[in-house]
């Protein structure tokens, strides 16, 4: 489902603070449907609280969020979110169709147990991101990257049509980006929207249809070659930022 303008994320005049200190100030920003949108800055700049935000995770000073047209409560199933690693107990015993299958426990009521098509949308999930070999495998065994791909899965079996990821790359080996980013793309041409934190401003041109430049503030919103402009970058990065001017080069020819 999509608004009649086609924005499936609606974000207006947001300010969200923590302890006084401002996380993000006055953002607004409109995400079209069907897109796989990078969200950069650096440490610090609101990223995570941003997704956190249009997931309801966090209360806005002022501002609303609407996905699909509705609240962020309201909007509970249509979005699903894959958190960073680092935010998840590896511990906890359990196994890679079982974090598969929870991605289906909204749809399934409290009083039963999954049925046959949630045990099939899980596993027809973890095929995408092709982990279905490890389905018996306790979680906890993976590596980094293999554990990154599940809670894809889990997000995938939701059925959402929006997905917001928040730095899926991270701690990953090349080949391993790779395989996520080749996850993003299958999911997008499926017909999801992605909303994707990412920190590694060489890649973002290749790999994201658009760009989000914040720093508390949004300073870009747009395309990789009108969002990674030198004159941008410096100015979020404060000349603390190493340009990439090959990419930069790249995206202008």
């Amino acid at each position: 489902m999509t608004t009649e303008n086609n924005f499936v994320i609606e974000v207006d005049h947001l300010t969200v603070s923590y302890h006084a200190r401002p996380a993000l100030l006055d953002v607004s920003i409109n995400i079209e449907s069907d897109q796989l949108v990078g969200v950069i800055g650096p440490n610090g700049a609101g990223k995570s609280t941003f997704i956190k935000a249009i997931l309801g995770f966090v209360k806005p000073d002022v501002g609303v969020v609407k996905i699909n047209g509705k609240s962020a409560q309201k909007a509970k199933g249509e979005v699903a979110y894959v958190p960073q690693r680092g935010a998840v107990d590896w511990d906890f015993p359990i196994t890679v169709e079982e974090v598969a299958l929870m991605g289906r426990y909204q749809q399934i009521p409290w009083y039963t147990s999954p049925a046959a098509r949630d045990r099939e949308a899980a596993f027809e999930a973890l095929k995408m991101v092709r982990m279905e070999d490890f389905a018996k495998r306790q979680i906890g065994e993976l590596s980094g990257g293999q554990q990154q791909r599940v809670f894809m899965g889990r997000a995938l079996a939701q059925g959402s049509d929006i997905l917001l990821l928040d730095e899926p790359f991270a701690g990953v080996d090349a080949a391993t980006e790779r395989a996520i980013l080749e996850v993003l793309e299958r999911a997008k041409q499926a017909g999801k929207t992605l909303v994707v934190v990412h920190h590694d401003l060489s890649t973002a041109a290749e790999y994201f249809d658009k760009l989000i430049l914040i720093k508390q503030r949004l300073y870009a919103y747009g395309p990789p070659r009108l969002v990674l402009r030198e004159d941008l970058l410096s100015k979020v990065y404060e000349g603390r930022l190493r340009i990439f001017s090959d990419v930069l080069a790249k995206e202008e020819s």
